[in-house]
């Protein structure tokens, strides 16, 4: 059987004829009821079904998969093979294509992933027959052979249906009718800004270009830096993410590059830094702004070189490993102060990509406020079905200094304190309500425009500080007199964001 199939396979150039021409074959001598070959696309993550036996066109239509959903989908990700004696013994079996057999739940099912240069690229799986004696050590070592045998035409396969996908939809965005962010998921927006943020995401991820993303806190830098993965011919491996700020400076070093046995006191075996665990895939380096001195000249080193040394090693390690940085600190300012390296800082802004506030994408927060509405309903089992307009209105005029993080939290608490499934204007936090909620007089004149921008700064420096006048004296860049006088002015009482912030850390 197996000199049969590897004729086929020598010949044949294309997947479908060959891999029909076998499966006849295979029913004929093992009694296959179905067979399915299915190909991960890297660009979309998701696994779909490229040939198939016994099935009819709609059934493999209906046979899409995720990365982890189902049988199919557990093997893609772990790259483990599968075998189910018995289906109906086995709820992860999703039967998607919908299809139907006699004594459908007494058949078995073996499923081997396909993989090419280590990598998974799709998934051969077979229905067979129940036999009360089978141990189906035969079938499994014979899949998993062919699957070996058919990874070339699959990688082809894959190769095609990804270049064909990218042609698709860069003729749809000439047509303007695709943005990116059709397949950039995991973030939010459709404002101008965050457009041009997608389009810089698609342009660089598939390169090894090193990457700097820059903007204040709480933009999500994070999850910039995991779209470019996610969207990189790495997105495979997993990325692997170290917030530089996080951890003391002396343990830093044996993190990012791990350490030998006997490298010190306490270090009783090998450990493997972060850039080891990254080899192949991606690794996030945020905050990268407060990384000590030494470790900068090392970092390098890494970028320069490709290469590393573990902490007491002699051993030079080669490094095979995507750097995507991120900051909020002014590097410029810092590289004029001596205290960041400007060798370093050239050789991390290879491609920056500038991360825009939440203030300068007011129209992306009704989209945000829906996505994180549904966010905390299944997170909280909560059944919060819309925000009242006044709310939004709200959120539209506050300038966030916390940005979308700020905006999360406002709304998870809202979401919380709903008493009738509608998030209101007084479920939203003190600092946003304004004088249209409270319905007081607001005069329209310059001075009294500017003493509300100034009192709602001052609360919002108060609220951050938990009510610490001298912390948000030094926020705001004056003096503690001047606060004090600021605050008695507004008759602003400190203590009520120190209540605030028990109150709210209690819900």
């Amino acid at each position: 059987m197996l000199y049969q199939i590897s004729e086929v396979v020598a010949k044949s150039t294309d997947l479908e004829e060959a891999i029909l021409q076998v499966m006849e074959e295979m029913d004929k001598k093992f009694g296959v009821l179905q067979a399915i070959l299915t190909v991960l696309n890297r660009n979309s993550s998701k696994i779909c079904i490229e040939v198939a036996y016994g099935l009819t066109k709609e059934e493999i239509e209906r046979g899409e998969y995720k990365i982890g959903e189902g049988i199919i989908g557990e093997v893609v990700k772990t790259g483990e093979p599968y075998i189910i004696p018995h289906i109906s013994d086995e709820p992860r079996y999703l039967n998607k294509t919908k299809s139907t057999s006699k004594n459908r739940d007494e058949d078995s099912f073996i499923c081997v992933p396909i993989k090419a240069k280590n990598q998974i690229i799709g998934t051969l799986s077979v229905k067979l027959k129940y036999y009360a004696n089978r141990t189906f050590k035969n079938e499994l070592q014979l899949l998993t052979v062919m699957a070996s045998m058919f990874a070339r035409l699959v990688r082809s396969r894959q190769d095609k249906i990804e270049e064909l996908e990218k042609l698709h939809f860069e003729k749809l965005r000439e047509q303007g009718l695709y943005s990116y962010n059709d397949r950039i998921t995991s973030l939010v927006g459709e404002s101008g800004k965050m457009q041009a943020v997608y389009d810089l995401i698609t342009k660089v991820a598939m390169t090894n270009a090193t990457i700097l993303i820059r903007g204040e806190s709480g933009v999500g830098k994070e999850l910039v830096a995991q779209a470019i993965h996610d969207q990189s011919q790495r997105s495979k491996m997993p990325m692997i993410k170290i917030n530089c700020a996080a951890i003391p400076e002396n343990l830093i070093e044996s993190e990012l590059f791990g350490y030998e046995k006997g490298a010190f006191t306490g270090a009783d075996k090998l450990h493997k830094g972060r850039f080891e665990l990254a080899e192949k895939s991606s690794i996030f380096l945020d905050e990268i702004g407060d990384l000590p001195a030494n470790l900068q000249v090392k970092l390098l080193r890494v970028i320069q070189e490709k290469e590393f040394q573990r902490l007491g090693g002699t051993e030079t390690i080669q490094a095979d490993v995507r750097i995507i940085a991120a900051t909020n600190r002014n590097l410029e300012e810092m590289i004029a102060k001596n205290e960041f390296r400007e060798d370093l800082y050239y050789r991390l802004n290879v491609f920056p990509i500038i991360v825009p506030p939440l203030r300068e994408r007011r129209g992306d927060i009704p989209l945000l406020v829906n996505h994180f509405i549904e966010k905390y309903n299944r997170m909280h089992g909560l059944e919060i079905k819309r925000i009242s307009s006044t709310a939004i209105d709200l959120l539209m005029t506050y300038h966030w200094p916390g940005n979308i993080r700020e905006l999360e939290n406002c709304i998870e608490r809202a979401c919380i304190l709903s008493a009738d499934k509608v998030i209101r204007s007084h479920n939203l936090p003190p600092t946003l309500q304004s004088a249209a909620s409270t319905h007081s007089r607001v005069d329209g004149s310059l001075g009294a425009i500017l003493e509300n921008v100034e009192k709602q700064l001052l609360i919002d420096a108060l609220n951050i500080s938990k009510g610490n006048i001298s912390k948000a004296a030094d926020q705001l860049k004056l003096t503690e007199r001047i606060m004090g006088l600021r605050i008695k002015k507004y008759e602003i009482d400190p203590t009520v964001f120190k209540k605030f912030k028990l109150k709210e850390t209690g819900i």
